[in-house]
């Protein structure tokens, strides 16, 4: 199946209470779906902000032996120097901002949405927002790295996002993606974006996964930058 939206189910919802003034799209890890963390977001949403959790295409990832799973792209290998799915990211990342797109013909202008992703999920969320015309609010990144990053400028990027708020977060237990992964991602997001405006938590004890604590300071940084509007 090819990497787009187009062979996945319509993402999991979590709706308003009252008219959405706000979205928050999250983009879930290797091998899940959009549903788990519509649940989380159930439980700390907030009543104008829509949350919508995007479901991956089925393919075949070289990391699990070539085994068909829901995966954004292709991963190869965990290492930092492992070689990297240039194509499926770059078209992953135009299946998000169709996504983004469509929230805007909703009615939601681009700086009233905030991207974000747990592992696979939250380095594509980075990826796009660093890459995207579309103006965004903000990026929460949760256990992941930054995808392509050679083909980030040495500087600050030029695009309409350099000033974005970014909340990454990272287990200092992960197993996976060891927190140097954290560290690293998040000097190099400093050298791309207004570094004031990126913000770094761990968490003792956690391992490749979330957290109550992870997701309160997720509804705090959402909050903080999708206030009501009315």
């Amino acid at each position: 199946m090819c990497g787009n939206n187009m062979s996945a189910p319509l993402p999991a919802i979590v709706p308003t209470v009252r008219k959405a003034t706000a979205v928050a799209i999250f983009l879930h890890g290797l091998g899940g779906t959009g549903h788990g963390w519509a649940e989380a977001f159930a439980g700390i949403r907030s009543a104008h902000i829509k949350y919508s959790c995007p479901h991956e295409p089925v393919m075949p990832v070289t990391l699990n032996m070539n085994m068909a799973m829901p995966s954004w792209f292709d991963i190869i290998g965990l290492s930092p120097d492992s070689q990297e799915d240039e194509n499926g990211i770059k078209q992953a990342a135009e299946s998000v901002k169709a996504l983004i797109d469509q929230e805007m013909k909703n009615g939601i202008p681009s700086n009233r949405i905030i991207l974000g992703g747990f592992s696979q999920g939250g380095a594509l969320s980075q990826y796009t927002a660093l890459t995207t015309q579309q103006k965004l609010d903000g990026i929460a990144a949760l256990s992941c790295w930054l995808p392509l990053r050679a083909s980030f400028p040495q500087g600050p990027i030029s695009g309409v996002n350099r000033d974005i708020s970014i909340l990454h977060c990272h287990g200092d237990l992960d197993p996976l993606l060891p927190l140097m992964f954290g560290s690293l991602t998040v000097e190099r997001l400093k050298t791309l974006v207004n570094p004031t405006n990126v913000t770094f938590k761990t968490y003792g004890g956690m391992m490749h996964s979330s957290g109550q604590q992870e997701m309160m300071d997720i509804k705090q940084f959402i909050d903080k930058l999708l206030p009501p509007i009315d």
